[in-house]
């Protein structure tokens, strides 16, 4: 039988003791980011220079920088991308 979780089962403030950069803004970056900042979570969207979805983003009240940038300013990193996109951004800007 599945376990089913509720908000009462989960501690938040393990996550919003931490920067988290939410890295794409499409179906799933989009729902995590504002989720997580509505819940009190400093929350940095990275995306490239070229995105379309910058100006999203940024009108819904999130701080939007680059990806090198958005990785290394966070605790936590989630990578909420194409899966064919991944390798390569983590590759050049959040490995280093």
């Amino acid at each position: 039988m599945a376990t089913i979780y509720y908000d009462k089962d989960a501690n938040l403030d393990l996550v919003r003791a931490r920067r988290v950069a939410i890295i794409g803004y499409g179906s799933q970056g989009h729902a995590h980011a504002l989720n997580l900042r509505d819940s009190g979570v400093a929350v940095t969207v990275g995306l490239p220079a070229t995105s379309r979805s910058r100006d999203k983003a940024a009108a819904e009240g999130l701080r939007v920088v680059s990806v090198a940038e958005a990785a290394h300013w966070a605790d936590i990193v989630m990578l909420l991308m194409p899966d064919t996109t991944q390798p390569a951004s983590y590759e050049q800007h959040i490995a280093p």
